[in-house]
C-alpha cells in the first residue's frame, strides 16, 4: 500500500501557526505588529490570516476577528456547550431573583511604558513590586493579586489604563453582555500559555468614553 504524500492532515481546523495568527488578529494587532513579535516577515503573518480565512469560509479580516472558534487542544475546548447552557441558567435567575451575570475582581491593570526594561528596573526596585515574567517588551508585575501589565507605547501617549475583569466562564460572559448591548472587539480569544499549561483568554470593548476594558479568565489543563 502507498502511502500518502506530503505532510499529514492536521488534526484540527486550523495549524497551530494559523490559529496563533488568528488570535493575533482577534486581539487587535496589526500584521506589522505580530510579525515583529514573531520574528517573521509580514508576508508571513498576512498569508496564514488569508489561509486560515479561506479555510473558514469568511470573507474578510473583520470576519477573522469576530470568529468564535477555539482550537481543538484548548483548556476550553468542548466547554462552549456548557458556558452557553450558563447564559440560559442565568437567563431564568434573572428573571425569578433579579440575579445574573457579575463581573469578578479586577484581575489586571495595563499601563504603557516609554521603555519596559527602564519600568521593570522602578517597579521592580524602586516601588518594590514581585515581578512575575518579561516575555519581549511585555512585562507582569503582582500588586497583592491584581497583576499590573506594562507595555511599550510609540508617540508622545498611549491608551489610559485598561481594566481587565475576571470572569469564570468568557464565552458565557460575552454572550451575557452582548445581549446587554455590549459590543466586543473581537470574540473571545486564547493570547498565552503558561509553561504549566494554564491558558489565558481576553474579549475586549469599550466604555461610553471609548476607553477599552476586557474580561479575561484562566482555564487549567484539567478544564478540558
Amino acid at each position: 500500500m502507498t502511502k500518502p504524500r506530503g505532510r499529514p492532515r492536521h488534526p484540527d481546523v486550523l495549524t497551530p501557526a494559523e490559529w496563533d495568527a488568528v488570535d493575533a488578529v482577534r486581539h487587535g494587532m496589526s500584521y506589522a505588529d505580530h510579525a515583529r513579535r514573531r520574528g517573521v516577515s509580514r508576508d508571513a503573518v498576512k498569508a496564514l490570516v488569508v489561509s486560515a480565512r479561506d479555510k473558514l469560509g469568511l470573507a474578510d479580516r473583520d470576519a477573522v476577528r469576530a470568529w468564535n472558534g477555539i482550537p481543538a487542544d484548548s483548556a476550553l475546548a468542548g466547554a462552549r456547550a456548557k458556558a452557553r447552557r450558563t447564559v440560559v441558567d442565568d437567563a431564568v435567575a434573572d428573571a425569578t431573583t433579579g440575579g445574573g451575570l457579575q463581573l469578578g475582581p479586577i484581575g489586571q491593570v495595563a499601563r504603557h511604558v516609554r521603555d519596559t526594561a527602564a519600568s521593570v528596573a522602578w517597579y521592580r526596585d524602586v516601588l518594590g513590586l514581585t515581578h512575575l515574567f518579561t516575555a519581549g517588551d511585555l512585562a507582569f508585575f503582582d500588586c497583592d493579586g491584581v497583576r499590573l501589565f506594562l507595555s511599550p507605547f510609540e508617540g508622545s501617549g498611549g491608551e489610559p489604563s485598561i481594566l481587565y475583569f475576571r470572569v469564570p466562564g468568557i464565552h458565557a460572559a460575552v454572550d451575557e453582555l452582548t445581549i446587554r448591548g455590549v459590543v466586543f472587539e473581537g470574540a473571545p480569544h486564547r493570547i498565552f500559555t503558561h509553561p504549566d499549561g494554564t491558558e489565558e483568554w481576553m474579549a475586549f470593548f469599550r466604555d461610553p468614553d471609548g476607553h477599552l476594558l476586557a474580561l479575561m479568565t484562566q482555564v487549567a489543563p484539567s478544564a478540558s
